[in-house]
């Protein structure tokens, strides 16, 4: 799950990258939730079945240890 804060009117969007399902919120939590909902539509409409062949899993993933202060030059 990604979630997206919006800086200009505030508030969230979350959403699974390879499933075309969004929540939006004005906090993290009631983005997560109106996502679920929307989920749990998706699947409903499409089955499961559909939804889970759509996810792919990332290739890999790898913990980066740096502080970022470290990337910018003086």
């Amino acid at each position: 799950m990604e979630l997206i804060p919006d800086p200009e009117i505030g508030g969230y969007t979350a959403r699974v990258p390879d499933i075309p399902a969004y929540g939006e919120g004005q906090t993290e939590e009631e983005a997560i939730a109106d996502l679920k909902e929307a989920l749990g539509a998706y699947i409903e409409a499409f089955g499961l079945d559909e939804a889970t062949t759509r996810l792919n899993p990332p290739s890999s993933l790898r913990q980066l240890d740096m502080e970022l202060e470290d990337l910018v030059r003086a």
